[in-house]
């Protein structure tokens, strides 16, 4: 069996670039800053060119590249004017470019086969000086390449691999786990890779971890991780207590027995159709889902609409008495189709509902409970006492939860593309039409419940 070390060696020859790799990206990233460089000059700008992430600061994975180039702009350069420069400077250089949104526009593309950003930022000493988010990024990098030592370069891949491995890297919405800037402030923090999984297995809700200065701030995050160039800030918000509680167990099960699936877990094999029935018919409860057309909109803004819908769906079948025993969702890119699936105890409920009332000794809230209900048109028994309690036994405006959400889903407060696509037409499925050959791989997951390195 192998022990950690072996484990380690093993991924790191996998991960850490080839010379032919690093020579390759240096090409690219130089004739990149070349090719904007004259179209800065062309326009007479005042603005420099700064590489930031994972290659600026030699902390990428093999074969997993992206280019961030940062255009600094002088603070006396409006906003508006910022946004136009980058827009045509991006669109100028850049193939296959989309236009993305965050506080400000930057451009997305390729460049010479890479996944390459042109943001623009404000030039800034301090974080107190930001404007903007992003503007706080080239003092992260200059942070990083000033505190993580040579050797411990290697540790952050590893940690990034295992990550990628546990399905928990990444702080965009999709993921909504680890940053490679907490990475690295991670290794900085604790050293190695190996270091950081034997402590990170006893952390706790709200664990909080400080580089340099702390911060009075109380943040509601998992995990805490006060920015050394920021400390009103949380490198951590992103992570989610799902991604939180998988990564300390992952890190308790790998320092228990080191292994490789961990980096290199086997992609899910789904079950066949008639396993996923036989499965579903041993199961408490029944699945209801809906089937909406997949907005049109990048990730960061998909997920959370998303996400807020689920809350949303959920609290409306528990208000009209669903048990809602789990909900979830799954994205199909090719189909073009979001699934919102809800577990719930039953499907349908009793016509008739008894509503209990006050004490009887309450007697100004007797006479309200009396007034509300006394020939109410729901009532099918009229209030009366049982054990020294009122009550009245009514109609149940929704005994059917597909009839609940055929005719209520269009009046919540969803995700605003959600509900666009939710006005044109969505479909509320049985679980027997849920169990489909595009949702086999969703099933096997859920069913199978199985973590990535158990597979």
């Amino acid at each position: 069996m192998m022990d950690h070390k072996d484990v380690e060696r093993f991924v790191l020859e996998k991960v850490k670039p080839t010379m032919d790799e690093r020579l390759e990206i240096s090409r690219v990233v130089d004739s990149l800053k070349n090719r904007v460089r004259c179209e800065i000059e062309q326009r007479g700008l005042n603005v420099s060119l700064e590489l930031v992430g994972s290659i600026a600061k030699d902390t990428y994975i093999r074969g997993n590249v992206d280019i961030d180039l940062f255009m600094v702009f002088p603070l006396s350069v409006k906003r508006d004017k910022l946004k136009k420069h980058v827009l045509e400077i991006g669109k100028a250089v850049l193939e296959e470019w989309e236009e993305c949104y965050a506080e400000h526009p930057y451009i997305r593309g390729y460049y010479k086969g890479y996944d390459t950003e042109i943001v623009p930022c404000y030039r800034i000493e301090s974080s107190s000086q930001r404007v903007t988010a992003v503007d706080r990024t080239p003092l992260h990098t200059s942070y990083v390449k000033k505190h993580l030592k040579e050797e411990q370069k290697d540790e952050v891949r590893l940690l990034k691999q295992f990550l990628k491995g546990i399905g928990c890297y990444g702080a965009e919405a999709k993921v909504e786990g680890f940053s490679g800037y907490l990475c690295e402030l991670l290794i900085i923090r604790y050293g190695s890779f190996y270091s950081l999984l034997s402590e990170a297995n006893k952390w706790c809700y709200k664990e909080r971890i400080t580089l340099d200065e702390d911060s009075k701030i109380d943040f509601d995050n998992p995990l805490i991780v006060i920015d050394p160039v920021d400390p009103k800030r949380n490198v951590a918000s992103a992570l989610s207590k799902d991604k939180f509680d998988l990564f300390t167990l992952a890190s308790r099960m790998y320092v228990k027995k080191p292994d490789l699936r961990f980096f290199y877990p086997k992609k899910v094999k789904p079950w066949s159709i008639s396993r996923i029935k036989k499965e579903l018919k041993e199961r408490e409860g029944v699945f209801v889902g809906l089937e909406i057309k997949k907005p049109r909109v990048i990730d960061e803004n998909l997920y959370p609409q998303i996400r807020k819908s689920i809350r949303v769906i959920r609290e409306m079948c528990e208000s009209y008495n669903f048990k809602v025993m789990d909900i979830g969702f799954t994205v199909l890119d090719e189909e073009e189709k979001v699934y919102i699936i809800i577990k719930t105890k039953d499907d349908k409920l009793p016509r008739v509902e008894t509503h209990t009332g006050p004490p009887v000794h309450l007697k100004r809230n007797v006479d309200d409970f009396i007034s509300k209900w006394i020939n109410h048109p729901c009532v099918i028994k009229e209030p009366y006492v049982k054990d020294g309690r009122l009550y009245v036994e009514k109609e149940r405006e929704y005994s059917d939860v597909y009839k609940l959400l055929n005719e209520k889903l269009k009046n919540l407060s969803l995700g605003k593309d959600i509900i666009k696509e939710v006005n044109k037409g969505f479909k509320v499925l049985k679980q027997g039409e849920l169990i489909r050959d595009e949702l086999k791989e969703y099933w096997t997951t859920l069913l199978d419940g199985k973590h990535p390195w158990e597979r």
